[in-house]
């Protein structure tokens, strides 16, 4: 597989030769308030084509031409990665900054005298600590949505998977594959449940025990799943999907064994301080900017307290940074692919289409459609809350000609969007942490695909049933 720079730029070139193929159209948009958010959305009925402005003019330099899409010109092409990265500077930057930090809270030595603590702890019950692990992160991405906010702590994950005997996929999935998991099988999750439950004028949280079912019987076969390969490649390491391999952290070279008071204060003002991130988050309309002020006052305050100096704290900020480039970068590349779909105007169509064929099928068989459809549609728009302002204002009144419940209509986005989160190569938090963790996308595939059939299968099922119980 090329480096995911290569492969995000051939799916951006591949996506812009698609707008002088697909028919170009539009539809209405309005700004609607979503609790504390306002949100662009399309208006249902409102579609219309547009005929394509062909010119070889138009193929070198963008052109506008009234009443008519123009398909996406060599500069529209070589500006999506700037355009991508400019249009998720916010996400770029928190990344950075959340990297720096945890770079000054790794020289604090915190962070690995506690996760060696519990690896000794639970040297003999690497099961129980895999499965702790795993709730704890699958619960902060299906309660609260996250999911970037993971992506420097990839290397501690590694760790703790090296130091119990494991491979560096076993390490990955621990906390990718458990946010992901979480974030899909959604309870409160505010950025696709609480939106898209708002777009779709339900009562919020009305699906709330269906969904916590959903939620723990998707965790328990993602468990079991990843316990069954670590248990296979503990005993025969040649088994690893990675195979040879020397399993070096980059980042961890100097590991602090030893767990002392000053670890544990350092570790309780951090939570203390994380909790007051997301209650702002959850209660003051705080977003991206708040949250990352919120980490620069953590990694202030642990240095203060491990009393480091003005000079080591900076250089370990820098250092964390570094370490997080790729990681950054990738989530502008991703986000160039929907910069060209709407410069030439094929994102609507695609949407638009698949409306139309779901109207004519039965109820189940519309309502796993969504689910495809979602899925494929999270190859285009990855962001979960994108997606629910571009296609929920078009689900929720199908569902209502379709005779399914809009809160089911709500269920099959949420599965459709985050469940292919875990293999797609547009998802900029995918392809960041598996830059981090070293791990070809090929190699990636063939560890979770077959899990991916599963949790898909599961949410079919659960589908059928709430289509069968017109949930709620």
């Amino acid at each position: 597989m090329p480096h995911v720079f290569a492969l995000l730029a051939g799916v951006i070139l591949f996506c812009s030769l698609l707008s002088y193929i697909i028919p170009s159209g539009s539809f209405d948009r309005e700004e609607r308030q979503i609790g504390t958010l306002t949100r662009t959305m399309v208006v249902p009925g409102t579609f219309k084509e547009l005929p394509k402005a062909y010119s070889l003019t138009g193929v070198i330099l963008p052109q506008e031409v009234e009443g008519q899409a123009s398909p996406v010109s060599l500069v529209q092409f070589i500006s999506a990665i700037p355009r991508g990265l400019e249009g998720t500077a916010d996400i770029i930057f928190l990344i950075f900054l959340i990297g720096g930090v945890f770079g000054i809270l790794q020289q604090t030595g915190m962070i690995t005298a506690i996760i060696h603590s519990l690896v000794t702890r639970f040297s003999g019950s690497g099961p129980l600590l895999t499965i702790i692990l795993m709730l704890t992160v699958s619960i902060a991405g299906s309660t609260l949505g996250m999911g970037e906010e993971f992506i420097p702590l990839v290397p501690i994950f590694l760790y703790v998977a090296k130091e119990l005997g494991y491979d560096r996929i076993y390490g990955l999935a621990l906390v990718m594959v458990a946010a992901d998991v979480g974030f899909a099988a959604a309870t409160t999750n505010p950025f696709t449940v609480q939106i898209a439950q708002g777009i779709a004028e339900v009562p919020l949280g009305s699906d709330l025990g269906f969904r916590v079912v959903f939620y723990l019987t998707c965790m328990t076969a993602t468990i079991l799943y990843l316990l069954s390969y670590g248990r296979r490649i503990k005993g025969q390491p040649e088994r690893s999907i990675m195979g040879i391999d020397s399993f070096h952290i980059k980042g961890l070279e100097k590991i602090t064994y030893t767990l002392k008071r000053s670890h544990i204060w350092i570790a309780v003002m951090c939570a203390v301080l994380f909790i007051a991130i997301i209650y702002g988050v959850q209660t003051q309309g705080w977003w991206l900017a708040e949250m990352s002020g919120g980490f620069l006052l953590m990694g202030a305050i642990a240095a203060w307290m491990a009393g480091m100096t003005v000079d080591q704290t900076v250089n370990a900020f820098v250092k964390g940074m570094e370490e997080m480039v790729v990681a950054a970068l990738v989530v502008g590349f991703a986000k160039g692919i929907q910069v060209v779909m709407e410069d030439g105007q094929i994102m609507d169509t695609f949407i638009q289409y698949a409306a139309n064929i779901l109207d004519g099928f039965p109820r189940i068989v519309a309502a796993e459609g969504m689910l495809v459809f979602q899925s494929m549609l999270n190859f285009f728009i990855p962001s979960g809350s994108g997606q629910a302002a571009t296609t929920m204002p078009l689900m929720a009144p199908l569902a209502d000609l379709l005779g399914i419940s809009r809160d089911t209509a709500v269920f099959a986005f949420t599965c459709g969007d985050g469940f292919s989160n875990t293999i797609i190569p547009t998802s900029g938090v995918l392809m960041a942490m598996l830059a981090l963790a070293e791990i070809p996308y090929g190699k990636w595939l063939r560890f979770m695909l077959p899990l991916f059939g599963i949790l898909i299968t599961l949410a079919g099922i659960f589908l059928a049933i709430a289509v069968w119980m017109n949930l709620p």
